[in-house]
């Protein structure tokens, strides 16, 4: 890995990032990623012909990623060709995507012990490839396609079970971990080093219009099952624990769990910790503050 990775920064240190330190990180990226490919290939030559078309015959991620997704999202009517052409064009034209694509690559290496490598993430994590396919629907959606971008929605939903309001913003460095029934909704706002695992939903309460869905703070990691409901804020390095429902702003660096969400410490003094959970992934820390825990 080289030098400088960050550990959960704030906004400002992610802005600063250059378009050329951007570029060699996709680059090293991309050398790693050919590479195991190839150890893949020469040990399980069944595989080879997959890797050949998929990594090893491209010139760039970029290329790579684009195929992967045209192949995978592809149905009879939305042909592989168009879709592989639209991917690289958007890719291609906008470095923060492929910047950010990247950072999605090293959040699931480095953040899940079950990646054993950036190819492996590339072509099997739903979750990495869903979240780059929103990207390009979400430059669609801001560049008024919106025919097509909810087109891509609905074959993102369809081929991986997540879905993506095309208009949600959502950071860099994400993982949307084993992703089956992600839902996120049109005013949705994720951060950037955020962790999200399967069957959490960032919604609606009702029928209401306007700004009505989860502000997700840098840093936040959200449990299995969790579901957020309404423009509420959940502020930079909180936790929120395995099914809980949040209804409520939650601050800063606290733990949220149960159902109702219920702040651990309590409301007046709550628990904080120093850690950023989106990377580090502990999901129990709280557990011993937990008064009332009983098994």
């Amino acid at each position: 890995m080289p030098a400088g990775e960050q550990r959960c920064p704030p906004p400002a240190t992610v802005a600063t990032n250059t378009k050329d330190s951007d570029g060699d990180d996709e680059a090293w990226v991309w050398v790693q990623i050919k590479a195991e490919a190839r150890r893949d290939a020469e040990s399980e030559p069944a595989l080879a012909s997959y890797l050949y078309s998929t990594i090893l015959s491209h010139s760039s991620l970029e290329r790579s990623l684009s195929f992967h997704l045209g192949n995978k999202l592809c149905s009879s009517t939305l042909l592989s060709t168009l879709l592989y052409d639209l991917f690289l064009n958007t890719f291609s034209s906008d470095p923060a995507l492929r910047s950010s694509a990247v950072a999605d690559l090293r959040a699931a290496r480095v953040r899940d012990p079950a990646c054993v490598s950036f190819s492996h993430c590339l072509l099997n994590y739903k979750g990495f490839l869903a979240c780059q396919a929103h990207r390009v629907a979400h430059k669609l959606w801001t560049e008024s396609r919106r025919p097509l971008a909810l087109a891509l929605h609905s074959r993102i939903s369809d081929v991986f079970a997540v879905d993506i309001h095309p208009a949600a913003r959502i950071g860099k460095g994400v993982l949307l971990d084993h992703a089956t029934g992600v839902v996120i909704g049109e005013t949705a706002v994720v951060g950037n080093n955020v962790s999200i695992l399967h069957h959490v939903t960032l919604g609606g309460t009702g029928k209401a219009c306007g700004d009505r869905h989860p502000k997700i703070g840098d840093g936040v990691l959200i449990g299995a099952g969790a579901t957020i409901l309404g423009n509420v804020k959940i502020g930079e390095g909180a936790k929120i624990g395995a099914g809980s429902v949040v209804l409520i702003d939650v601050p800063p660096r606290t733990t949220a769990v149960g159902n109702p969400a219920r702040l651990v410490g309590g409301k007046e003094k709550p628990a904080r910790h120093e850690e950023c959970p989106g990377e580090s992934m502990d999901h129990t820390s709280f557990i011993s503050e937990w008064s009332d825990y009983i098994i």
